[in-house]
């Protein structure tokens, strides 16, 4: 399997996605500000949308490492909703 590239891009109606460079389909990722958000960024809503993109890859690498692949499988019967406010 050959390796894939990402691109971050603009979307028409002003919101970033994280997309494979060599697929015009649904991108992986999209980020959407309000006008408000984007007001207090001043102009910097592209860096912002690529740190936070960024922090995503890393947490997804970070949680990956830590799930016990093989133990999933045996409590997928025990499986209860839970909630996190932040």
């Amino acid at each position: 399997m050959s390796p894939s590239f990402f691109e971050i891009v603009q979307l028409s109606n002003g919101d970033y996605a994280l997309r494979r460079i060599d697929d015009d389909s649904a991108p992986l990722v999209k980020i959407s500000f309000s006008d408000e958000a984007r007001e207090m960024m001043e102009d910097r809503d592209m860096n912002v949308a690529k740190a936070m993109i960024a922090a995503g890859i890393e947490a997804v690498g970070n949680v990956a490492h830590d799930i016990d692949w093989d133990d999933e499988e045996s409590d997928a019967h025990d499986i209860r909703p839970s909630y996190t406010l932040h």
